[in-house]
């Protein structure tokens, strides 16, 4: 049977400041991102399963990828432990969804956490493929499992 890739795309908006950083982006400011998710399987082939000729139903991916990545970040403001330390963000009712996480949360780190996350979630049955998160209409950074042993 032939290896297809199926790729879902999700679109949602996040705050985020970079710490210690040299230029306008150490301000807290938001982007409104485009996230592509591919993943690489064979079609199912039982005609009595519901979900035949699919790699994946599309909903099982959307319901992985919003549990994992986009319900939690979507609106909220990321930043890393030292930025969130020094602007006391922890009480403030301008900052109820914060994501605090231990890497500077640039466009390329936001991708290598995703794929953390969604190698642990995505089917035994598939392989994650890649992973591109558009943080400007211009700007994007890639994850692709080739490049990283998986």
């Amino acid at each position: 049977m032939a290896k297809i890739r199926v790729t879902k795309e999700f679109n949602f908006e996040i705050a985020h400041a970079l710490w210690n950083y040299d230029g306008p982006c150490a301000n807290i400011h938001g982007h409104s991102y485009r996230l592509f998710v591919t993943v690489i399987g064979e079609p199912i082939a039982d005609k009595n399963n519901p979900k035949n000729g699919m790699v994946i139903d599309f909903g099982d991916l959307k319901k992985i990828i919003n549990q994992e990545i986009v319900d939690p970040l979507d609106h909220a403001i990321i930043l890393c432990q030292e930025a969130s330390e020094s602007l006391n963000v922890s009480n403030n009712q301008m900052f109820k969804k914060q994501v605090i996480v231990h890497y500077q949360p640039t466009c390329e780190n936001m991708v290598i956490d995703f794929a953390e996350k969604l190698l642990k979630k995505i089917p035994a049955e598939l392989k994650l493929h890649s992973i591109k998160l558009h943080e400007t209409a211009t700007s994007f950074a890639e994850w692709y499992a080739e490049d990283n042993n998986q």
